[in-house]
């Protein structure tokens, strides 16, 4: 038996096979069903230690740490004799299960240079919240573009590689190459969420906002909130509507599908993206109560009560920051840890300083963020909340062709309708 990118697998059951298979390509897309269908694999072959694999991975993204465990625990108990690669790839998620991210990724890439194909193991690598996207490390968008290129002769017009492409073509500014290649991933697949999600990115980086608007509307009328992109979908609609001025339906968006009382999607969705429209929000001059604030510092201290992730400590020092909680924030103002830790802390008391109108603290240290913000982890798009929040100060201390300069310099395709009020 053989997946779909060639390689044995250690299953002799084609019903447990194409289970495997699909429930593979329903994860890899974002698309519906993944738990279901793996399960199926499972009850046609007990043994089958892959399923298990992709339901630990599935499991962790979506923030279910013990859900993962489980699933690799019973993948490393199937008695039957695996692959080299199997076993490998066993290892791997293990790695990054225990937090291991430095020496799990060093184990992907020898990984990939013996099984290029290995799709699990690349999409751990690839994108901007993978292994590489949040390395921390200087250049990481430019090794995330390199390693999708590398990949690129082993995988042809696969969809989910050429999907993963295109976004980091778009991260570096690549869009007429982003075009073709996210084009391709939806042609192949067009119910695959991450290609729908990477259009979006093209639409935003060139400034498109009705037409980014009118395609993910559409596109996500069929996608089910149970899908693990759904919540961030909405972020990007939300943000398209604040953009058209359409403030109602922002605000019922936020509600229905970014909220965690209405919402579902993985934690770290779910408090960035909130934190994230809510500032959005409050930049463009839109009041944000602070019970909205509140929400935000509750969840974010139930989900990530300990600094460490720096993509998450910057949204949560944010909202800890709008809504008072000097304590919290001072938490990661002194305990950020990991490769952006000064990074991080920066930020943090940045926000402090916006919360207390201390406008020229605030400037000072966000102009020691704007540099190299990309460390952090996360899309161009997700870190426009600190490019803005920059110009926001600047308009405050009365720069504003300083501003104007910024925006010129740093994000001269995207669109800023609405962005900042004032600008």
């Amino acid at each position: 038996m053989k997946d779909r990118y060639g390689y044995s697998i250690s299953t002799n059951s084609p019903t447990a096979r194409d289970a495997y298979v699909l429930g593979l390509d329903r994860f890899l897309g974002a698309e519906i069903g993944v738990v279901a269908t793996l399960q199926r694999a499972v009850e046609a072959d007990a043994d089958f230690a892959l399923p298990h694999v992709v339901l630990a991975r599935y499991r962790q993204l979506i923030g279910d740490r013990t859900g993962a465990k489980l699933a690799l625990e019973t993948a490393r108990q199937c008695k039957r004799v695996q692959t080299d690669r199997e076993r490998r790839q066993i290892n791997i998620i293990g790695l990054l299960l225990a937090g291991q991210s430095a020496e799990g990724y060093r184990a992907a890439r020898e990984q990939l240079k013996d099984y290029p194909r290995d799709v699990l193991i690349a999409q751990a690598c690839l994108g901007v919240l993978s292994l590489i996207g949040f390395s921390g490390q200087p250049g990481r968008e430019a090794e995330n573009l390199a390693l999708a290129e590398i990949l690129e002769p082993h995988y042809g017009d696969d969809w989910w590689l050429q999907g993963l492409l295109g976004f980091a073509q778009v991260e570096v500014g690549q869009f007429d190459r982003a075009e073709q290649s996210i084009a391709k991933s939806l042609a192949a697949n067009p119910r695959n969420a991450h290609g729908a999600h990477f259009q979006s990115h093209l639409y935003y980086e060139t400034g498109q906002t009705d037409a980014g608007y009118v395609f993910i509307t559409d596109w996500q009328s069929a996608y089910e909130k149970e899908g693990q992109m759904h919540c961030h979908i909405a972020w990007h609609i939300a943000l398209w509507a604040l953009a058209r001025g359409d403030i109602d339906e922002m605000w019922r968006i936020v509600d229905s599908d970014i909220d965690p009382r209405g919402a579902w999607g993985p934690p770290l969705n779910v408090m960035v993206d909130l934190a994230a429209v809510l500032y959005r929000a409050e930049l463009a001059g839109i009041a944000v109560p602070q019970a909205r604030w509140q929400v935000v510092c509750d969840y974010a201290a139930e989900h990530f009560p300990n600094p460490g992730l720096g993509f998450a400590d910057v949204h949560a020092s944010l909202a800890y920051a709008m809504a008072g909680r000097s304590e919290a924030l001072e938490r990661i103002i002194t305990g950020a840890k990991g490769p952006v830790a000064q990074l991080v802390s920066s930020l943090a008391e940045a926000f402090g300083a916006i919360a207390d109108q201390n406008w020229t603290r605030a400037n000072d240290l966000l102009t020691l963020a704007l540099w190299d913000h990309a460390r952090l982890g996360g899309s161009r798009a997700q870190r426009d909340l600190i490019e803005y929040a920059s110009v926001g100060v600047l308009l405050r201390l009365g720069r504003h062709d300083e501003a104007h300069r910024q925006i010129a310099m740093h994000r001269p395709k995207a669109a800023i309708s609405n962005a900042v009020a004032g600008f």
